[in-house]
């Protein structure tokens, strides 16, 4: 039975890579639906994401592909399936709301697991869509104490990524380390600029022109991890800071919308603190 699968390579770049992964596809009779590549000069790397259908086993291909490769290369062959996910959230609303309507509308693609808050505001939203909502209080607790249950909750859970969707607490460097480029982060500023607390305060006491939203992996680095996603919206003198924050609220969502969406559907590829997106 023919079979679909996205083949994602990234790897030192050397001549011919293109010709020697593509006649690998064409040896095996695959047939290639989609093919990007990519070449980072600067650091001398090379990207493909291919999708291709036919009959294959996965490991095989795999083991074929190395063998054409330099040594350095990351392979993955990811055949095509409802990937999920994990959603921490604080108070906010809009851009965990929006995730649900499009979850519930078949939009997402993805399934999600929970949702853990550190505060019970959003209990009642959750629970409309028939998902598990996990409540798990800071107050009189250190971050790592607190951090520790809710890495034990969403540790129940089977699960590709955790998607911040406005949870207002930065993480530990243990937190991050446990789930490598798996969490997702939406920043309320257009980064690298406004980075930490209040951006929406910051760029209007600076004065300016656009605000933005950016959905980025989380590393240690507060708010300067890979970036995935970005948008702007203009604004002028007469938006307080306060009107900055409502008109921001919009692009938020749509922008974490657009991150998810891109690395359900293995689009992403980490370049250092980069990212190359196809």
């Amino acid at each position: 039975m023919e079979k679909r699968a996205r083949v994602l390579i990234d790897c030192e770049d050397a001549k011919g890579l293109v010709y020697k992964i593509s006649k690998v596809f064409y040896d095996r009779d695959l047939n290639i639906d989609n093919n990007r590549e990519f070449v980072d000069k600067e650091q001398n790397r090379f990207f493909m994401r291919t999708v291709v259908t036919g009959l294959f086993d996965v490991n095989e291909l795999l083991e074929e592909l190395k063998s054409v490769v330099p040594d350095d290369a990351h392979i993955r062959v990811i055949e095509p399936k409802t990937k999920k996910i994990v959603l921490l959230a604080t108070k906010e609303s809009h851009a965990l709301g929006d995730i649900l309507i499009r979850y519930m509308d078949g939009d997402l693609g993805a399934d999600i697991e929970c949702v853990i808050a550190n505060h019970d505001t959003l209990r009642d939203l959750v629970e409309r869509f028939d998902i598990p909502f996990h409540y798990i209080p800071a107050e009189d607790l250190s971050r790592e104490v607190h951090e520790a249950k809710v890495m034990e909750q969403i540790d129940q859970y089977t699960f590709d990524y955790i998607v911040l969707a406005k949870y207002m607490r930065i993480l530990t460097p243990k937190f991050v380390k446990a789930y490598p480029q798996q969490i997702i982060n939406i920043h309320h500023s257009f980064l690298p600029a406004f980075i930490g607390a209040n951006p929406y305060k910051q760029a209007f006491e600076r004065g300016v022109k656009i605000i933005g939203a950016t959905a980025h992996f989380v590393t240690d680095d507060l708010d300067e991890g890979p970036i995935i996603a970005q948008d702007v919206i203009p604004v002028n003198h007469r938006f307080s800071w306060k009107d900055m924050q409502r008109a921001g609220r919009d692009g938020e969502k749509i922008v974490l919308s657009r991150a998810l969406s891109l690395v359900l559907q293995d689009r992403v590829f980490v370049n250092g603190n980069k990212t190359v997106i196809f």
